[in-house]
Order: C-alpha cells, then sequence, then structure tokens
C-alpha cells in the first residue's frame, strides 16, 4: 500500500523549503508537526510554516484543514496563505497573528467591561456566520482559538484551528469531537447534529468572559457530562449580580439545551446584547480576572518559555534590519503552541492541591479534547487515548459511552470572595498565546 499524498491543483513543489523562506525561529511543535516562524524570500513578509513529515499524514488532520481553509477568507479567520510540498514533508503557509490569546489580553487590559465582551463575541459571530453560510462547522470553537490579530488596542479577534472543522453541506453530522467543556449537549449524548453545536460553544465563552470561570464544574465525569446534557448551569452571587439581564438573556439562548431552540448565528447577531449596546460599561476587571486567573492562566508555565524564546528570535531579527517590514509583528507578543500532554506530564501538576476543588470541595480534573473517529468520512475507530495531531487532544473510541469521555475543565474552579489577590497581582512582562496551526 503506497503513502498517503494530498492531491490539489494548486500545490507548489519545492526541492529545499529554504529556497523559499528564511527561518527564523521555532515556534513549537505538535505531536506531528513543526511551527516555524519565516520570512519569505521574495517579498520580506513574515509567516507561521506548519511542517509535517509525509509519513506522519494519515495520522493528522492536515488534509481536513487544507480543505477547509482553502475554502474561507474572512477578516476574522486566521487564514492559509499557500501550500507547498517537498520530496519528505508538506508545509502550510499561514497567517502570522501576534496579539496573543483572547484570555491573556483581558488579564492585563486593567479595565474590562462587557461591552468588550460583546464586541469580542460579535466578531466571532460574524466569523462563525461566515463558515456556516459556507457549510462550514467549526466544532472546536474555545478561548485558546480566539486570538488578536496584533498588539493594537482595538486589534481584531481571529478565528483559529480548523483541525476538527467539517464541511456540513447535508446538515447533520454524527462524530463526537471537541473539547468538552465547549462542546454541545446533543454531542455528549451521540446524536446526530448541526451547526447550531458551534453556538453553544459560543455561549459557554460568553459565559466565561462575564464571569472567569466555567458554567460546567464537576468531579465525576459521569455527573460532569450529565450536567451539561441537562444545561444545568446558573448564575451565581456574588459573580453575576452585576451583569446585565440582556447579557444573561443572550446566554440562555445561546446555550439552550433543544438545538432546534437554540440561536443560530444570524438570531445572536440580532440579539440587543449584540447589536443594541445593552452592554453594560460598568468594570468587571477585578472579579473576571481574579477567576480566569484560578481557572485558566496559571496553565500558561510552558507557553510562557516557548514564548521567550521566539521573541528571542524576533529581536534578533529585528536589530539585524533598520527598516523592519510593515507586515512584522510587534516583539512583545509572539503567538506559540500550546502545551501538549506530554509537556504536561513532565511539568507535574501546574495546581497546587488546595487550588484544585470546586465549591463543594472535590478535585477536578486537567481538561482534554475529544477527537473520535469520523463516522461521517468512514474512518475506523481510534484506540482511545492515542495523542493527535493537536497537543492537547486525546482520540476517544466512539462506541464507548459517554460517561468514559475524559472529564474537562480548562482549570480548577473555586471561586474566590476576596478581590485582594487581583489588586496585589504583579503584571505578568509576556503574553503567551496558542499557535494558530497547531
Amino acid at each position: 500500500m503506497g503513502r498517503k499524498e494530498i492531491i490539489c491543483s494548486w500545490k507548489k513543489n519545492t526541492s529545499n523549503i529554504k529556497d523559499v523562506f528564511d527561518f527564523k525561529g521555532k515556534m513549537g511543535s505538535g505531536s506531528f508537526s513543526e511551527v516555524f516562524m519565516v520570512r519569505e524570500k521574495k517579498t520580506g513578509k513574515l509567516y507561521a510554516l506548519k511542517c509535517l513529515k509525509k509519513k506522519y499524514l494519515a495520522r493528522s488532520n492536515l488534509e481536513n484543514e487544507i480543505n477547509v481553509l482553502r475554502r474561507i477568507q474572512h477578516e476574522n479567520v486566521v487564514g492559509l496563505e499557500d501550500f507547498y510540498e517537498s520530496r519528505t514533508h508538506y508545509y502550510l503557509v499561514m497567517q502570522l497573528v501576534s496579539g496573543g490569546e483572547l484570555f491573556d489580553r483581558i488579564l492585563v487590559k486593567g479595565v474590562y467591561t462587557e461591552k468588550d465582551a460583546s464586541t469580542v463575541i460579535k466578531q466571532v459571530l460574524q466569523a462563525v456566520s461566515y463558515l456556516h453560510e459556507n457549510s462550514i462547522v467549526h466544532r472546536d470553537l474555545k478561548p485558546e482559538n480566539l486570538l488578536y490579530y496584533n498588539t493594537d488596542e482595538n486589534a481584531k479577534i481571529m478565528v483559529s484551528d480548523f483541525g476538527l472543522s467539517k464541511t456540513s453541506e447535508h446538515g447533520l453530522m454524527s462524530t463526537a469531537c471537541g473539547t468538552p467543556g465547549y462542546v454541545a449537549p446533543e454531542v455528549l449524548a451521540q446524536k446526530p447534529y448541526s451547526k447550531a453545536v458551534d453556538c453553544w460553544s459560543i455561549g459557554v465563552i460568553t459565559y466565561i468572559l462575564l464571569c472567569g470561570y466555567p458554567p460546567f464544574f464537576e468531579d465525576n465525569e459521569t455527573r460532569l457530562f450529565s450536567k451539561i446534557m441537562r444545561a444545568e448551569y446558573a448564575f451565581h452571587s456574588p459573580f453575576w449580580d452585576d451583569i446585565s439581564e440582556s447579557a444573561k438573556d443572550f446566554i440562555r439562548n445561546m446555550m439552550e439545551k433543544n438545538p432546534t431552540k437554540r440561536f443560530l448565528t444570524e438570531q445572536a447577531l440580532r440579539h440587543p446584547w449584540i447589536a443594541e449596546h445593552t452592554a453594560k460599561d460598568l468594570d468587571i476587571y477585578q472579579s473576571v480576572c481574579e477567576q480566569m486567573e484560578r481557572n485558566f492562566a496559571k496553565s500558561k508555565w510552558k507557553q510562557a518559555f516557548n514564548a521567550a524564546s521566539v521573541i528571542h528570535h524576533m529581536k534578533k531579527l529585528q536589530s539585524s534590519h533598520t527598516e523592519p517590514s510593515p507586515s512584522q509583528p510587534s516583539t512583545s507578543n509572539i503567538i506559540v503552541p500550546s502545551t501538549s500532554e506530554k509537556d504536561l506530564e513532565a511539568q507535574g501538576p501546574c495546581h497546587d492541591e488546595a487550588d484544585a476543588l470546586n465549591p463543594n470541595g472535590n478535585s477536578i480534573h486537567k481538561a482534554n479534547r475529544l477527537c473520535c473517529s469520523d463516522a461521517e468520512s468512514g474512518a475506523g475507530l481510534c484506540s482511545p487515548q492515542r495523542a493527535s495531531e493537536h497537543g492537547d487532544a486525546l482520540t476517544v473510541d466512539q462506541s464507548r459511552e459517554v460517561n468514559n469521555f475524559p472529564s474537562e475543565i480548562d482549570a480548577p474552579f473555586r471561586p474566590s470572595k476576596s478581590l485582594d489577590a487581583v489588586s496585589q497581582r504583579k503584571d505578568q512582562s509576556l503574553t503567551s498565546g496558542v499557535c494558530s496551526v497547531m
């Protein structure tokens, strides 16, 4: 049986990729690929170059990612610029975004309001609406996949990571995949589902943006998935006391258990919280950031280390050119790949034992991504817990019961009544993010 190949008419061939690009620094690596910051020799433009050995193609999501990205072009979607092939490798030339992850930017803002959250969600809705119009379902929307284009204060949001996306001309899908904390009830129940699953995920993201912790938290996998499938969440006091009723109504419509009653992107874009400026202008920075730091930020150690290495390369690059290219991003924020499961194991727990508790005093497990075998394409079942292309993803046998899926909470949820920790927090000198092509 011959080696699997990607067949497409627009693919470019090269005997040596270094004839096309100058390599300026390694941005990170996944299970089967490596990503480099490169400068195109002909134009001087900077890109992120994803390199995959051909022998790993069948085990990666690269072919699906290319098929999806080639079809789309939107100002809020990280774009595929080019595609090269050598004798041994495939190379994806991706738009280089330099503004960092959504949560990281919020943590360093100093002032943060509902209006800021509404502005972010509006851009996400516009991007996802465009995808849906083109019969593409993202299937893995989560904060890590929402990046800022650059370091400007009013930089636009970019949706990234299309490894699990699916073309859905026929409307319904069946593969259970995504990140459980953000995945819709019908996916966990292993029922046929539609593009409405993306809208559920946007609802979960909105919830987190307004309080800093996830809507579903449970120490037991069975109970966690049962809560999600029942859409059992609440607006807890005091964290939601100052949040507008309009915001809560928006979330309720996005996180509607019944997908036929759930808002689609067109309806969501018309909701007053998005379209009519009903979002409050009250500063909620302290409350939200304290919870984000407790529940999300502590997993950034490895990313910060990787980002420092890339920034060093960027500074060297900048000093070697008296007139940097207009496309060159700021050296203060470089996008780096998320930490892999293997890296996390080597690091040990990212959280103190005392932190790994929910409000009931129970421990909470680390997040994993569901990436099941693709029943829609007829692919065979994956063996349980085999690392996939994405460093933080696990493949799970689709025939297993729902309560055997790995549980997911991005980080332990333990709301704090004190806001002193935020006021005493030292500003981080480095903002890291998730590489848009990993």
